[in-house]
Order: structure tokens, then C-alpha cells, then sequence
């Protein structure tokens, strides 16, 4: 597994990492994925999997980057704070490596938010503070907020099939040194789908370029996606194979010539 750095923090973050949003696998899949060095485990207030989180890292919290969430439903002082402490408990640790605002809420001031996540890494509940769905306005709003701290990451839709935040979202953060945190890297499964990327002509490229490289289709767009600076991704899967086969997408790299065809086959 290779790493990249978190932000500017000087932490190094495994480049794959494991997503939970309808997640339903239980414990295995997760320890797994951890013991092969995919320690960043990824979930939220929402999704409803803090506590089967809780419960596959229990023993094992030293070895394990923690990220969750606020809703955007939750973005006053007093229910960041609240909503923070709830998820603490149900993940049951003390604190989280990593709390981030799910997604902004306009009839919410964005200063008032910040200073919650602030207060909270004061009070040694959260080491760093990161969003989620953020466009490019909203990251540097809520920047420009912070008194203290940095936000050291954004996590966002980023995949082949999902490439809007190359226009300015990852420019910004990579001259910046903001993490992008990619979720549904593999398309939600529609890169591997046929008949969806027949549609597109570009099925039968990443198919040509897995066989090249001895990998699968989703190795495939899982590498190009971690090839960019300062990019990690968190795949979701509730099998324990999945997840063997998405790590094994970190620690090789796509030739310029097979990166140029996947970046002219998914324009």
C-alpha cells in the first residue's frame, strides 16, 4: 500500500481507504481491509454505521484512522457539538481522527459551523477538521472562517465517470495541499458494468488496459484515481475479497500512455 499526506498535518494516509455508506458486511471485510493497511475507515452520522465501525475496530484503535461525519442537517454550534459527542459514543472511542461537515447547509452561517469543529478539536474530540460535497466557494468560505486550524480535506464524488471537481476543485486543493477524498471511486459499480460503458465506447479501453496490466476493471479506475496528487479513495464493498482486490489497486502504476487513453475515453 502506498501513502499520501493527509493536508499539511505530516499524517500519511493509506491511498485506499474503506467507505461505509450502505455498508452491510459486518466486521470481517473491515478488519481485513485494515490488516492489508487500508486503516482509514470512513463513515457517518447518517449512514447508520458507526457502530458496526465501532465494533471491527475495537482492540485495534491506535492502528485505525477514523473519519465520520456531521449531517447537514446538524450544522448549528450547539448540534455539531451534540452531534459529535453522539457519534463518539456509538463508535465508542474517545476521539475521531477525522470529522467532517457531511454537506453545507445555506440557512446555516458557515462561521458559526466552524467554530463548533474548532471547539472540538480544542477539547481533544477531533484531531482534524474536513468536509464533504463541498463546491469550490463553499471550501474557501469556510477557510476563510477558521481561526485556528486548517481544513485538511473535502470529500467529494470523484471517479472515470465523475471528473467535475478536475475543473477547479482539485487544482485548488492540490496547489493548496487539501486532500480529496474520493468516494464512489468505481462508479458505484458502473465501471465494470458492460452494457453502461459499451454506451460510451469506453468499456472495451478499460477492459484492454486491465488486461494489459494483469488487473481488474475496477484496479484499474481505482489506480487512476489515486495517480493524482493528493487524491485517496474509499471504496465500499461488503465482501471480504472486494476489498482484497481494491487494495491490491495501490502499489503499481498505469503507464502516461494507458492514463492518456482512460482520460480520452471518459472525457
Amino acid at each position: 500500500m502506498e501513502y499520501k499526506e493527509l493536508g499539511s498535518t505530516g499524517v500519511k494516509l493509506p491511498e485506499i481507504g474503506l467507505g461505509t455508506w450502505q455498508y452491510r458486511g459486518g466486521i470481517e471485510p473491515l478488519r481485513k481491509g485494515i490488516a492489508l493497511g487500508a486503516f482509514v475507515i470512513d463513515t457517518a452520522e447518517m449512514y447508520g454505521t458507526e457502530e458496526a465501525v465501532g465494533e471491527a475496530i475495537r482492540s485495534q484503535r491506535d492502528q485505525v484512522f477514523i473519519a465520520t461525519k456531521v449531517s447537514g442537517n446538524h450544522l448549528r454550534y450547539d448540534d455539531v457539538i451534540k452531534a459529535a459527542q453522539q457519534s463518539l459514543k456509538r463508535l465508542g472511542v474517545n476521539y475521531v481522527d477525522l470529522y467532517q461537515i457531511h454537506w453545507p447547509d445555506p440557512g446555516v452561517p458557515i462561521r458559526e459551523t466552524m467554530r463548533a469543529m474548532e471547539t472540538l478539536v480544542d477539547e481533544g474530540k477531533v484531531k482534524f477538521i474536513g468536509v464533504s460535497n463541498f463546491y469550490l466557494r463553499n471550501l474557501e468560505e469556510a477557510q476563510a472562517c477558521m481561526t485556528k486550524y486548517r481544513i485538511v480535506s473535502n470529500q467529494v464524488k470523484y471517479s472515470l465517470l465523475q471528473r467535475g471537481i478536475e475543473e477547479d476543485m482539485l487544482p485548488y486543493c492540490q496547489k493548496n495541499q487539501v486532500t480529496i477524498i474520493a468516494y464512489s471511486p468505481i462508479g458505484r459499480g458502473e465501471l465494470t458494468s458492460k452494457p453502461l460503458l459499451r454506451q460510451r465506447g469506453a468499456f472495451n479501453i478499460l477492459q484492454n488496459i486491465a488486461q494489459q496490466t494483469g488487473k481488474t476493471m475496477a484496479q484499474v479506475a481505482l489506480n487512476w484515481c489515486i495517480t493524482k496528487p493528493h487524491v485517496i479513495a474509499i471504496p465500499k464493498s461488503d465482501r471480504t475479497e472486494r476489498v482484497v482486490e481494491n487494495c491490491q489497486a495501490s502499489g503499481w502504476k498505469l503507464s502516461k500512455e494507458q492514463l492518456a487513453a482512460l482520460d480520452r475515453a471518459f472525457q
